[in-house]
């Protein structure tokens, strides 16, 4: 199946050659919500935003950062609100073009982080080994906020692509030791249709929920210090 144009995804063969999780080449992040035109395209491009901003050039690093809806609605451009929350953060919302989830996104990627924890079973429902690597995003926060840096590869010496698929194995290792108070924790509330307040609250929220995921995955914090 060949990506649409312009969400800057590789295209591969239907048989995916070398595209399994865990390839060498890359690291896939794929985020997932429900259509695909509200809360993953912000996830997806606040991710890239972050990881550029704190990589350079994500195409020399291996790092693919994608999204998909479980209802998406395909060829849909995100929603003008969640355009204009992207805008506020500085990140690109240009040539989205939102996607159905399909089987071949959860094969490839080597981390999916869900918007709720409804999200995350029916990508678990999928199959594929995916239960080890998929995660809703306030999850994936809160085990890597308790994960100890200095135990990860570093990005210096072993490279990023390393260093995410220990961090990776190593939240995986923890979720059954550090549950969430509530399971509201883990959710991430749908803003469609709603006004523009609300979408920018939820942009606030992942924001958040990103800033210290990026910062493990790269050893670099926002600031740019080393971590």
């Amino acid at each position: 199946m060949t990506a649409p144009e312009g969400r800057g995804i590789a295209s591969f063969p239907e048989t995916f050659p070398g595209a399994l999780a865990g390839s060498t080449g890359s690291f896939r992040i794929l985020h997932v919500s429900t259509g695909n035109v509200c809360r993953s395209p912000i996830t997806e491009r606040l991710t890239r935003h972050a990881l550029a901003h704190r990589l350079g050039d994500l195409d020399t690093r291996g790092l693919i950062v994608e999204s998909a809806g479980t209802w998406g609605h395909e060829g849909a451009a995100m929603e003008t609100n969640a355009a204009t929350v992207l805008s506020d953060f500085g990140a690109d919302s240009t040539g989205f073009i939102g996607r159905e989830l399909l089987d071949e996104h959860v094969i490839r990627a080597d981390l999916v982080l869900t918007a709720t924890r409804d999200h995350r079973a029916q990508v678990v429902s999928m199959g594929h080994s995916a239960g080890l690597r998929t995660f809703t995003l306030k999850e994936f926060t809160r085990l890597v906020r308790a994960i100890d840096p200095a135990t990860l590869p570093d990005p210096l010496d072993d490279g990023v692509l390393e260093r995410a698929r220990a961090l990776v194995r190593a939240a995986a290792a923890l979720r059954g030791w550090l549950l969430a108070p509530s399971a509201e924790a883990d959710e991430v509330h749908d803003p469609y249709g709603a006004p523009l307040p609300f979408f920018r609250s939820i942009g606030d929220e992942i924001n958040q929920a990103l800033d210290p995921v990026v910062t493990a995955l790269t050893g670099v914090p926002a600031a740019g210090l080393p971590a």
